[in-house]
C-alpha cells in the first residue's frame, strides 16, 4: 500500500457538476474539491447519497475554486465526519464563506418554503446542510498562495501548489509532485481552465510538465460563438429598454455580475445605451465585488479594471439591494431598468421571484448568460419550453429570451486544446471529467489526435491504479 497511487471518482464523471476526486497516495488521501450536483433531479439526489469514501480518511483537501459545483459540498462532507486542513487561495479562502453561507441560507430558505407551500414529498423538508455546518467547514479553510508549494507528505515528499487558472478570482489548477513507486510522479488537476482575452481575468498560466491531467472537458468539442458580447447584446437591449422593459440577467454573484456590470458600462458610456438604472438584487454579488477589489493586483486580476485610479467595474446608475425588503421594492419600479441577480442558472435565489414576475410580460428580455446545464430552468428556456416550474406552479414564459455567448468562463474545446499544448510535453495519461460524456469523449478524442496520450472517461465510482497505466498496463 506505501508504494500504490490510485485515483477514485466520485463527482463531475460522465457529468459537469459535483466536483470530488480522490487521489490514495501511499497511506495519504487527498480530495480533490468537493462540489455539489446540479440539474437534473436524480443528480441532485446524489448529494443525499453517500459520497463513495469515508471523510474522516482523508488527510488533505485541495480546493480548485469557489463555484458551489466545485466547494458545495464541504459542509456535507464536514456533518459527515471531514476534519482535513481544506487548501486554497487566499482569494478563495475569502469567497468559499461568501458562496457556502449563501449556498447554507438558500438551502434552508427553500426548505422552509416547500414546507409552508406544502409542494414537497417529504415531511418536513429538510436542508442538505444547514449555516452551522458551512460554520464548521469554513474552520478547516487554510490560505496557500499561488506559485508555493505545499508539503503534504514528507515521507513520499508529496506537495502541491497551486497556478492560476484565469477562471475566477482566486481559481487555481493544480499541480501534484511525489516520489512513489521509486519514480517521480507529476499530477494536475485542472478544476476549471479559463479563456484568453477575457475582462477582468488573468489568462490561464502553461499547464507545467506532467504524467497525469485530470481534465476539464466542460465544453468538449465546443466552440464559443466569436461574435463580441456587445454585439450581442447591444439591439435586443436597445430595444427592450425604449419600450419601457425589463432586463434581467441571471447572472453567478462572482465573476459573472461584475463582467456584465463592466459591459453595461461601457455600452453606456459610449452612448449605445440609455442611462438606465441598473439593480443588482444579490448581496452576494456587492460583497464578492469587495473581495475583487482586495485582490486587484497582477497575480489576481486584470489591471484593466482600473480607471484613473478607482474600480470601474460598476456604472453610476447602479442600486444595490441586499435585504429582502430592498429585493422586493423593484417590483413597485417600472421599467426601463436592469436587473441582475442570482443564480446564473435559475435554479434558486431571489431571481426565480423577479422571473416569476416578469417572464409572463412580452415586453420584457431575460438575457441568459453562459452555460446552463441540462435540468436547470435556464436550460429549459433555452431549449424553448413554454414554462417552467417556479415554486410549485408553471409560469408562461411571454418575456422574449437571448442566450449570450461568449461570456463563459470555461475555455471551449480550442481554448483546452491550447492549454494543454502551452506544457513542455504532452502528459501520458489523461482524465475526461466535468462533461456529458459525449463532450468527455469528443475532448479526449482530440488529445489523442493531437498527442502521445492515452485519455479515459471515467464514471463516477471508477478507480484506477496510476502506477500500472504509467506502466502501460490496461489498469
Amino acid at each position: 500500500m506505501s508504494d500504490s497511487l490510485r485515483l477514485s471518482f466520485h463527482g463531475a464523471a460522465g457529468t459537469v457538476t459535483g466536483s470530488r476526486h480522490l487521489l490514495h497516495a501511499g497511506k495519504t488521501q487527498v480530495l480533490l474539491d468537493a462540489g455539489l450536483f446540479q440539474g437534473l433531479k436524480k443528480l441532485r439526489l446524489r448529494n443525499w447519497e453517500d459520497p463513495g469514501f469515508e471523510p474522516w480518511k482523508i488527510q488533505h483537501m485541495l480546493l480548485s475554486h469557489t463555484h458551489i459545483d466545485h466547494v458545495g459540498y464541504l459542509p456535507r462532507l464536514a456533518k459527515l465526519g471531514l476534519d482535513a486542513p481544506v487548501y486554497c487561495t487566499p482569494a478563495a479562502y475569502e469567497l468559499a464563506e461568501l458562496m457556502l453561507l449563501d449556498s447554507a441560507k438558500i438551502q434552508e430558505e427553500d426548505a422552509r418554503h416547500a414546507n409552508r407551500k406544502g409542494y414537497t414529498k417529504h415531511r418536513p423538508a429538510l436542508p442538505l446542510y444547514t449555516a452551522e455546518d458551512a460554520q464548521q467547514a469554513l474552520g478547516l479553510r487554510r490560505a496557500q498562495r499561488y506559485n508555493q508549494w505545499l508539503e503534504l507528505d514528507p515521507k513520499i515528499k508529496l506537495r502541491a501548489r497551486f497556478l492560476n487558472s484565469g477562471h475566477i478570482l482566486g481559481s487555481a489548477f493544480i499541480e501534484i509532485r511525489m516520489e512513489i513507486g521509486g519514480r517521480e510522479v507529476r499530477i494536475v488537476f485542472s478544476g476549471d481552465i479559463g479563456r484568453h482575452e477575457m475582462p477582468l481575468h488573468l489568462d490561464p498560466r502553461p499547464l507545467p510538465e506532467c504524467d497525469v491531467l485530470i481534465m476539464e472537458s466542460t465544453y468538449g468539442n465546443r466552440t464559443h460563438d466569436p461574435t463580441p458580447v456587445i454585439d450581442q447584446i447591444r439591439e435586443p437591449f436597445r430595444v427592450t429598454l425604449a419600450g419601457g422593459g425589463t432586463i434581467l440577467i441571471p447572472a453567478f454573484a462572482v465573476g459573472r455580475s461584475q463582467q456584465m456590470t463592466l459591459l453595461l458600462r461601457r455600452l453606456m458610456k459610449n452612448g449605445e445605451l440609455p442611462d438606465v438604472p441598473i439593480h443588482i438584487d444579490s448581496p452576494m454579488a456587492f460583497k464578492a465585488t469587495r473581495i475583487y477589489s482586495r485582490f486587484l493586483d497582477r497575480r489576481n486580476i486584470d489591471p484593466e479594471v482600473y480607471e484613473d485610479g478607482r474600480l470601474k467595474l460598476f456604472p453610476d446608475k447602479v442600486r444595490l439591494h441586499r435585504t429582502v425588503d430592498e429585493s422586493k421594492e423593484l417590483n413597485n419600479i417600472r421599467g426601463p431598468k436592469i436587473i441582475i441577480s442570482a443564480s446564473g442558472m435559475l435554479s434558486g435565489g431571489r431571481v426565480l421571484h423577479h422571473l416569476k414576475r416578469l417572464a409572463p410580460d412580452p415586453r420584457n428580455l431575460l438575457a441568459l448568460v453562459g452555460y446552463q446545464a441540462e435540468g436547470t430552468r435556464g436550460r429549459a428556456i433555452v431549449d424553448g419550453k413554454p414554462s417552467v416550474k417556479l415554486h410549485g406552479r408553471h409560469v408562461p414564459i411571454r418575456c422574449r429570451s437571448i442566450s449570450i455567448q461568449g461570456m463563459s468562463g470555461h475555455a471551449d474545446g480550442a481554448g483546452l486544446l491550447r492549454w494543454v499544448a502551452s506544457a513542455p510535453r504532452p502528459p501520458k495519461l489523461a482524465f475526461m471529467v466535468h462533461g456529458t460524456p459525449k463532450r468527455a469523449a469528443a475532448l479526449g478524442d482530440e488529445l489523442r489526435k493531437r498527442f502521445p496520450v492515452r485519455t479515459f472517461v471515467p464514471e463516477i465510482g471508477d478507480e484506477f491504479d496510476l502506477l500500472s497505466l504509467l506502466d502501460g498496463d490496461e489498469g
